[in-house]
């Protein structure tokens, strides 16, 4: 196992990350802009209000996500058992 192929390995694994977590940090993102404009708007403080409808967006989100974000895992950890014997020499 050389450096090269370590390095390859861990930028490959920030990449799913980032790539995975992108969807539900915008929606969640998106909806507390949206919300924070709403109790600018209304002055209304109350963080609870924040709090539901993001929670929501996320769990809506990786309903409809989630088969996309399971196959990719799955994918890269195929890939990563399919690299091992290449690894060890």
């Amino acid at each position: 196992m050389t450096d090269s192929s370590v390095i390859d390995i861990g930028v490959q694994s920030i990449l799913l990350a980032t790539k995975l977590a992108a969807p539900i940090l915008a929606v969640s993102l998106c909806v507390g802009l949206l919300i924070g404009l709403l109790q600018s708007a209304t002055q209304i403080q109350e963080q609870t209000l924040a709090f539901v409808p993001k929670l929501a967006a996320v769990a809506i989100t990786l309903v409809i996500c989630g088969h996309w974000m399971l196959d990719q895992m799955v994918a890269f950890t195929e890939g990563l058992f399919a690299m091992i014997p290449h690894l060890i020499q």
